[in-house]
Formats: structure tokens, sequence, C-alpha cells
């Protein structure tokens, strides 16, 4: 991990202008084709990655994921515009997005449309640290003077594939009866927090209301207040960013100066803000992991056969989902019975039958994210067993 470096992306030119303003000393540096720019907020250590990502959900992830592999953050801020799906969130607000729904998930069916929404909860100690920040107001310091202090807002924002401008259409309607607690609506905050979720990183997503969605909006109106909108999610963000780093800064002082008083003077622990939770269809995976200064106890048969009785579970709720089809589902149960069978046998050959049938089943559920992703630690876990 980089410990004094925050990502922050944007979709469009104007938001990443709006952060590029509040930093300094900016250079470039490319990830393959993707082109960074890294700077300072001045006066801290905070250094920001800065980079335009471009409108939409995928084009998102995929820079998401360039940013975590070339940099190793301590947290990525995705920060721009939206458009309100509630009256109490006013022209201006800025909204930090508490879970982030990828709406268009579902099936139609003859008697209508049945949601399957994906819904990524946000790191609970950014949550935090930005809440605090909105309490006690010190981030609009970072706005022109005699500027109008914009209220900070935390709620879900939902994410999709098109622009909404209408309170009446099909998406509208969708919107409402499905996910009607949404604050806001924008394209990319569902490509980020899933990548964000499968590489164990801390997300937040930080937007500016630009417009209603409702049908009003329009190009005069986005010449006035996307700009607006844009620089007081800016202004906040990097505040976030620098508080992250003072937090993580902090962290690792104290956790140091334990080592010392302990005589082990070279060793220093990092402690992970906490990754993303990953939701869908009403059941949450992952979780939010606080490493200990103490080495983990080396995996066990035992914790292997419970770790497998849980997937059993995991597998259960996916194939009610329909997230899995029948044939896959029952192939999967076939597997994590010889990985059972192969642990409680304890032969010589058992380890590599158990870490054979682990990779069946890994073929098996790939195209189930977080499914995959349990059998990926099983077998990292798998390997550790003597």
């Amino acid at each position: 991990m980089t410990d004094d470096l925050v990502v922050i992306l944007t979709a469009l030119d104007l938001e990443f202008q709006a952060v590029a303003k509040l930093l300094t000393d900016l250079h470039p540096q490319s990830k393959k084709d993707t082109i960074f720019e890294v700077g300072t907020v001045p006066g801290t250590k905070c250094r920001v990655a800065l980079a335009e990502t471009g409108k939409g959900n995928a084009v998102a992830s995929f820079v998401t994921e360039q940013a975590i592999d070339l940099f190793s953050p301590v947290a990525l801020l995705f920060v721009g515009v939206a458009g309100a799906l509630r009256d109490s969130a006013s022209l201006g607000d800025v909204v930090v997005a508490t879970h982030t729904y990828g709406y268009h998930g579902g099936t139609s069916e003859d008697d209508g449309f049945k949601a399957r929404p994906r819904v990524w909860e946000a790191p609970y100690a950014v949550s935090q640290l930005a809440r605090y920040l909105a309490r006690n107001n010190d981030w609009t310091s970072r706005l022109p003077a005699g500027s109008p202090i914009p209220r900070v807002l935390f709620g879900p924002i939902a994410a999709g594939e098109i622009v909404q401008n209408s309170r009446s259409s099909y998406e509208a309607q969708l919107l409402q009866n499905h996910y009607n607690d949404a604050l806001a609506i924008e394209m990319e905050g569902a490509g980020v927090a899933e990548a964000g979720h499968l590489s164990d990183s801390p997300v937040a997503i930080v937007r500016g209301i630009s417009d209603r969605a409702d049908g009003t909006k329009n190009s005069c109106d986005d010449r006035d207040w996307q700009p607006l909108a844009a620089r007081n999610a800016a202004a906040f963000a990097v505040r976030l960013a620098e508080e992250l780093i003072n937090k993580r800064e902090q962290i690792t002082m104290h956790d140091g100066s334990n080592d010392k008083d302990r005589g082990n003077v070279h060793s220093v622990h990092n402690i992970a803000f906490g990754g993303n939770v990953g939701v869908q269809a009403g059941q949450i995976f992952g979780g939010v992991h606080m490493t200990s200064p103490e080495p983990a106890p080396s995996p066990s048969v035992s914790s292997l056969v419970g770790e497998l009785a849980a997937f059993r579970y995991y597998l259960l709720n996916a194939r009610s989902a329909d997230r899995l089809d029948e044939l896959t589902y029952q192939g999967a149960l076939s597997e994590i019975d010889s990985a059972d069978r192969a642990l409680k046998t304890g032969t010589s050959g058992s380890k590599a039958e158990f870490l054979l049938s682990l990779k069946r089943l890994s073929g098996l559920v790939s195209d189930v994210s977080d499914l995959a992703a349990r059998v990926a630690v099983l077998i990292t876990a798998a390997k550790g067993v003597s």
C-alpha cells in the first residue's frame, strides 16, 4: 500500500479540472494507455493520483483496476456531478454514497420486472471520516471566499448506463419502485465500487448535485450548475483524501511506537481502513477487515471444513437468487462434497485432491464474482496447511 497517496477519478474534464485546481506539482504517470496526474494537496503530505475515465460504469471500473494496480492507494474516491432523485437534495449539495446501487440488474418476465440489485456498501472507516468532516465543516475553506456553503448529505446513489432526465419514464418508475431511497443518480459509481470490492480497496463516491433528473435538465442549467457542483464535490473529496492520509499516518506512527517499545524497531504493521462490502439480492458478501499487529494463525483442516460449510450457504443463496442454474449448482455441490471428503481423509494425497476439487469448483462459479473470490481465498488458505 502507498501510505501517502489517494486516487481520485472523475468522468468529465470539468470534474477533473475542479480537483486539479486544489493540487500542486502535477506530473504525469501512466499505466498502459491511462494517464494519471500525480500531485500534492498544498501544505500536506497527501499525494493524489488524478485521472479522467470518461462516461460509464465499464470504463470507470477498468480505470479503477489500473489505478489500484499501479498505486495500491490508501483509498480511491470517485468525484463529480449527479442528478438529484429526491427533493431533499438541493442543487449544489454534496452527496456521499452510503451504498451504491447497480440498478439495471433484473429479469423481465410476463408478470413484470423483477429487480435483482447489486449494491456496494461504503467502507465504514471512510464513511465515519466523511461524516466527521461534514460535521466540523472545515472542508469549506477550499471553496472560494463568499461562496454559499452547501450541505453534505449521506445516502444511496444509483448508478446506471443512461442519462436520467425524467420523472415519468420507464427508468424513472423503476427507480421509484425499487430504489426510492436513492438520493442521486449517475453513471460510474457501480463500476468503481465493484472494482474496489474485488480488489479489497476502500472506495468512496462523492457527488455534487447539478440537476434534478426530472425533465428540467438543459444545457443552460448545466453551464451554471455543473461547474459549481463539481467544485463543491472536489473540495470535500480533497479534504477527505487529506484526512485519510492523516489517519493512516497516525495509525502507522502509533503502531511503530509500540514496536519500538517491544524492541522491534524495524517492524511496522499496516492497518487497513477497510474493504468494500458487496451486496447482491439482499445478501452481504465480504466485509470490513482490520488487520492485527499479531501474526494471524495458520489455517487448519478444521477451519477449512468450516469454510466449506459456509460456502454451501452462499452457494444456496446464489441458486435461490437465480444467479446459478441448477446444473451448475449441483456440480458445485458435488465438488464441495469431494473437497470435504479429501480434507477428512487425511492421507498424503488428500491435500492435492482437495485443491483439485477447489479448482474445479472455481471454474464452475467463475461467472459469479463473489463466489469465485471466496473459492480463491479457500485455495490460498489450503496451500498454507501443512
